[in-house]
């Protein structure tokens, strides 16, 4: 049984059902009803064409359902509207599937998880373990945002820009719990690249394989967090590399220029580096000078300050910090670490350990704490 052809088939399949009536939460029951029965009939004799079959089983599931509360007339009206098995293009279906999940009354969160319910193919408990939350928890989310989308007009989904900054969220859920979802979201955008021609699309994919690339890097053997500067750039993929780089050129010829975009550019810098040293840090800065008016963004900013110290000097990155809020998640870190390369230890230890007190995950919580003491032995050594 080929487990990823039947994950392939679930977004295509649930679009065809809600397209011809059904409601979405009783499609995706049907859907789910008809992938046990594949589970439990393919092995022996896989149809010739998979998805005709799981939309044939699919529609009577959920013809079934419908006949236990509906009357007799309404039974045989939905009966006549019954397809027949063959050949089904997916593309399409998927990609109104994707638009669907992005619909504008919908929180990103509740966004995001129906996403990789619906289109992903992910169990309830696969998402909620992603996400560190309870099954109950995140089956209520999932539950809400189908009732949303079910009662909402389906003349007014997501547009691109929404459908991408969901695929952005996934991505940046990283890499916890049973699924990956960095994977997940690389998968799910490289269906959308090939069905939609956008250059957002296009950067979107591209930073998600360069940061991919770098991956095997990021982590110690005991899990500990590995500085960007300090990492076994020999660990990098480099095939993934030149598809990220590849992917974004082609993006940026079409001179429409995004935020996705400008993000992967400045990955792509990163990654053109043989070594830390060598980083071009004076275009990486005109890169987020970019993203900076693309976006307008409080974290663009920090990250910016960052790049600034290190291309003009420590006290220009702090000089660059200033205006923006000390309760920013990860300033004190950034303003540590410029501090450190400026010669203030005392500064710099204080804060690293206060950014490790409000430190939200634990790997980033005992890397700055690490980083604290580092300063303290030195200084009282």
């Amino acid at each position: 049984m080929n487990e990823t052809l039947l994950r392939s088939l679930i977004p295509g399949v649930l679009a065809i059902l809600v397209r011809r009536g059904a409601d979405f939460a009783a499609a995706e029951d049907a859907v789910q009803e008809a992938l046990i029965e594949a589970l439990r009939a393919w092995p022996g004799d896989q149809p010739r064409d998979p998805k005709g079959w799981l939309v044939t089983v699919a529609w009577r599931r959920f013809l079934d359902a419908t006949r236990s509360e509906a009357s007799r007339r309404r039974r045989e009206d939905l009966a006549d509207q019954e397809p027949e098995a063959g050949p089904a293009t997916s593309i399409d279906d998927t990609l109104w599937l994707y638009f669907l999940c992005a619909h504008p009354s919908l929180s990103p969160a509740s966004a995001v998880a129906l996403t990789l319910r619906a289109v992903g193919g992910l169990t309830t408990r696969q998402i909620a373990d992603a996400y560190l939350v309870p099954e109950a928890t995140m089956a209520q989310r999932i539950s809400r945002a189908k009732r949303t989308v079910s009662g909402a007009r389906l003349d007014q989904p997501g547009d691109v820009a929404t459908v991408v900054r969901v695929l952005y969220l996934v991505f940046n859920e990283g890499y916890t719990g049973d699924v990956d979802l960095a994977t997940e979201a690389i998968r799910l955008t490289r269906q959308l690249a090939t069905a939609i021609d956008h250059p957002e699309v296009a950067g979107l994919l591209a930073l998600m394989l360069l940061h991919q690339a770098r991956r095997p890097a990021r982590t110690a053997p005991d899990g500990s967090i590995v500085p960007l500067a300090v990492q076994d750039r020999t660990r990098w993929d480099t095939a993934m590399i030149a598809e990220g780089v590849e992917i974004l050129q082609a993006a940026l010829a079409r001179d429409r220029l995004g935020e996705f975009q400008a993000q992967a550019a400045i990955a792509a810098l990163h990654a053109d580096a043989p070594v830390a040293g060598e980083t071009d840090w004076v275009q990486i800065v005109e890169w987020y000078d970019e993203l900076t008016e693309l976006t307008d963004s409080p974290v663009v900013r920090l990250n910016r300050a960052v790049a600034v110290g290190e291309a003009d000097g420590p006290r220009a990155g702090l000089a660059a910090l200033a205006g923006l809020d000390p309760e920013l998640p990860r300033y004190l870190a950034v303003a540590a670490y410029l501090h450190e390369r400026d010669g203030d230890r005392v500064t710099a230890a204080r804060m690293y350990a206060e950014a490790a007190r409000k430190a939200s995950h634990l790997a980033e919580r005992d890397h700055l704490t690490r980083q604290a003491a580092r300063l303290n032995t030195s200084a009282n050594g």
